[in-house]
């Protein structure tokens, strides 16, 4: 039968989609298929690349470094998963996403050289990002790290940083049962004499270990860089690591006087100091100045992560769907003003710690509105009712869509309350289309 390309942007995504039993969720961990096809398609690094892995916290440190070196006048390529509404989300230039035409040319190439290679949904829209990039005459390219690190596709392209900003338990089906194996995984973008960033202040041996053995050059949070919260903003300080273009190791540095991220909440600040200390390794290739740090810091923007959306009632939005991140989101929700009452839209994919999640946030949540989300992976309402009953929360129904406990959620909610809309990010997704915003 002749080849038949598929017709836009929507026939593409379906293709892709068609080509692993799992469709969009397909994960098949390795890069033996991925180096196989970059290698057809002539890809390889001509600037800059950043890497970035963690359990937590990927999304909004990609979005600080993207806005930083916009704000220094480079042209940047960011490649981030999931996407809330819309797939062209995943694929950035200077902040815009790539438009269907762009997206549906690069997906024809990756198309006719992979041949008889098998790709996953995420496999194939990785290297089609990366034809996007090639012919944009970027000066840095960032790629979020889609699962783990050590076998995700992502990991095929060679950085110039690598970041992990963090390690936590989540993923564990495919990543392993404890910190010490999530670790390794995490480990696996390091390279040999290539910087590497651990926000995590309290890493997990193996972590460490990895890097020692294959002699990454790391710098661990709290040890060889990190921030001070001062009254009205913060200091970060560092030690840049050796460079031979310099002639030696460089002494500490202190930049004080910042102003905090845009982006809301504590853990934002160390997300920041990674950015930081990224911002470090590559300013020989990447100069930028004090003021491009704090324009980036300022105009940062980043939809789901602790978003509170203007007006009254108060609606809160945030991607939080393990228990790390649920912990994060109870913090941020207690230092909010007072609010007689919050009404939790949730939604969960079954194959979450959603008791963990449940109990990180049991004492913000007055009322509960499980929902079914949509897809195989999903938990439904009825399963995370019996879930919430067994741990003794208020519930206010069981919900067929986050649409309809939303709206369930908006017809009882007082004025001085607060809704809240969490546990995925298809549950963030679905809240943003239900009240008519864009991402």
């Amino acid at each position: 039968m002749p080849y038949s390309a598929p017709v836009g942007l929507d026939g593409w995504l379906a293709h892709l989609e068609a080509l692993h039993p799992r469709g969009s969720a397909g994960i098949e961990l390795g890069l033996e298929r991925v180096a196989a096809v970059k290698s057809r398609l002539g890809q390889r690094e001509t600037c800059p690349v950043v890497l970035v892995g963690g359990t937590n916290g990927k999304g909004s440190t990609c979005a600080m470094l993207e806005r930083i070196l916009l704000a220094a006048g480079y042209r940047i390529g960011l490649y981030t998963s999931p996407h809330l509404l819309r797939y062209n989300e995943r694929v950035r230039i200077n902040a815009i996403a790539a438009d269907d035409a762009v997206l549906c040319a690069a997906f024809e190439r990756v198309e006719q050289a992979r041949g008889d290679t098998a790709l996953t949904y995420f496999e194939f829209g990785t290297l089609a990002a990366w034809e996007v990039f090639a012919a944009a005459g970027l000066d840095a390219i960032i790629l979020e790290v889609g699962l783990g690190g050590r076998l995700d596709a992502t990991n095929v392209y060679r950085p110039a940083c690598a970041i992990v900003t963090g390690v936590d338990l989540d993923h564990m089906d495919f990543l392993g049962a404890d910190r010490e194996a999530i670790g390794f995984e995490k480990a696996g973008i390091f390279r040999a004499g290539v910087r590497a960033v651990c926000g995590d202040p309290q890493p997990p041996r193996s972590l460490t270990d990895q890097a020692r053995a294959i002699g990454a050059r790391l710098q661990v949070m709290g040890q060889d860089f990190g921030y001070l919260r001062q009254e009205q903003q913060w200091l970060y300080w560092g030690r840049p690591a050796y460079d031979a273009r310099q002639g030696g190791e460089t002494e500490v540095l202190r930049r004080g006087g910042l102003a905090f991220p845009a982006l809301r909440g504590d853990q934002q600040l160390a997300n920041a100091a990674c950015v930081l200390a990224t911002l470090d390794a590559l300013h020989l290739d990447l100069p930028v100045a004090m003021k491009d740090i704090r324009q980036g810091l300022a105009e940062v923007e980043l939809a789901g992560r602790f978003q509170v959306l203007p007006g009254r009632p108060v609606v809160v939005l945030d991607v939080a769907h393990n228990p790390q991140a649920a912990r994060v989101l109870s913090a941020n929700l207690s230092d909010m003003s007072f609010h007689p009452n919050t009404w939790a839209v949730f939604g969960m994919l079954a194959d979450k710690d959603i008791d963990g999640v449940i109990d990180a946030l049991g004492e913000r949540v007055t009322h509960w509105l499980p929902c079914t989300l949509q897809g195989n992976r999903a938990a439904s309402a009825e399963f995370l009712a019996g879930r919430l009953q067994a741990r003794g929360m208020k519930l206010a129904g069981r919900f067929a869509s986050p649409a309809a406990a939303l709206a369930c959620a908006q017809k009882n909610v007082g004025e001085d309350d607060r809704i809240l809309a969490f546990g995925s990010f298809l549950t963030v997704a679905a809240a943003l289309q239900a009240l008519g915003r864009s991402a």
